[in-house]
C-alpha cells in the first residue's frame, strides 16, 4: 500500500510584500516513489505565514478523496496551530487567549476544514537545513512567488 507524503513551504519577499507557497507531494512504496506532483502559487501582497498556510492548505486540498497524509512543514507557526493552538481557537471563538481575534483566521478555518476530511501526521522540519523535499517545496514556493516581485532595473537602464 502506498503512503501519501507533502512537504509544503511558503516565502516573502518584505512582510507583507509578494509571497508564494509550494508543495512537493509523493506517493511512495517505501522508497520507491509512484507518483510525484509539484503545487505552487502566489499573492502580490501577503505574509509569510499565510503563505506557510496556503500550502498547507493546498497540499490537502488537492486530495480527490479522504486519504491517511503525513504533511511536513518548516514553520513551527502551521505545526503548532494545527496540532495545538487551534483547539483553543475553536473553543474561544476564534479568540486567542488573551480575547483578541486570530490573525489569519479564514486561512486556519480553511485548513481545519481540509484537515478534517483527512487523517493527518503533522511534522516539523528545520528549514534550509538540505532535505532535499524541503528545499523543493521552497523553490516552488519562490516560483511561485516570482510573478508578483516587481522587475529588478539593471544599472544604467532607466
Amino acid at each position: 500500500m502506498s503512503a501519501l507524503y507533502a512537504w509544503t513551504d511558503g516565502a516573502c519577499s518584505g512582510n507583507p510584500g509578494p509571497g508564494g507557497w509550494g508543495v512537493l507531494m509523493r506517493a511512495m512504496d517505501g522508497a520507491a516513489i509512484l507518483k510525484e506532483r509539484e503545487l505552487s502559487g502566489g499573492e502580490p501582497d501577503t505574509t509569510n505565514n499565510r503563505m506557510e498556510l496556503m500550502a498547507a492548505i493546498q497540499a490537502l486540498e488537492v486530495l480527490t478523496r479522504a486519504s491517511q497524509i503525513t504533511v511536513t512543514t518548516d514553520s513551527a507557526y502551521v505545526k503548532n496551530g494545527v496540532t495545538q493552538w487551534i483547539h483553543g481557537w475553536k473553543r474561544n471563538g476564534w479568540r486567542t487567549a488573551d480575547k483578541k481575534p486570530v490573525k489569519n483566521a479564514e486561512l486556519w478555518q480553511r485548513l481545519d476544514a481540509a484537515q478534517a476530511r483527512h487523517s493527518v501526521r503533522w511534522e516539523w522540519i528545520k528549514g534550509h537545513a538540505g532535505h532535499a523535499e524541503n528545499e523543493r517545496a521552497d523553490e516552488l514556493a519562490r516560483a511561485g512567488m516570482a510573478p508578483f516581485k516587481p522587475a529588478k532595473v539593471k544599472a544604467g537602464e532607466p
